[in-house]
């Protein structure tokens, strides 16, 4: 007993002073550190293209000439603006609906069950990861025309 006590550990590197040009690349963020991260960039992705989702909307119900025009800005384009760039925005909107859904029901989960463990945040988080990247992968098949 008194051997393993005598016995020197490796010493753990500290962090006082983090340099985010050296320090930051090496850091291997867990995927509920991720989850988190994109659940916030999600969050004010939504928010940024707030006016674009509230054009598609409006363009879409008032007329079936503005469904048209709507149909074609995602098709052909709208003025300088080529169609597949606004099926990729569309597209980001998808994941960051689908990722900040996915996660807040996730953070809701842990707080009415108390499932706060380690195993169980990094369990739901790669699950969060896996099924909003999936479905979005699934919904942009669709949008781009792949089925």
């Amino acid at each position: 007993m008194t051997e393993l006590a005598s016995s020197p550990r490796a010493k753990r590197p500290e962090f006082r002073n983090i340099n985010a040009l050296t320090d930051l690349p090496t850091y291997r963020l867990p995927p509920a550190g991720w989850v988190s991260i994109l659940h916030r960039v999600s969050g004010a992705l939504m928010f940024v293209l707030m006016p674009f989702i509230i054009w598609m909307f409006d363009t879409s119900i008032t007329s079936e000439i503005s469904f048209a025009k709507f149909s074609s800005a995602f098709t052909i384009g709208l003025g300088f603006v080529p169609g597949w760039f606004f099926k990729l925005v569309a597209l980001s909107l998808i994941w960051a609906y689908l990722h900040h859904f996915i996660a807040g029901l996730r953070h809701l989960w842990m707080d009415v069950n108390h499932a706060v463990s380690k195993e169980f945040g990094r369990s739901s988080a790669i699950v969060t990861l896996a099924l909003s990247l999936g479905l979005t992968a699934i919904l942009g098949a669709k949008l781009f025309g792949l089925y």
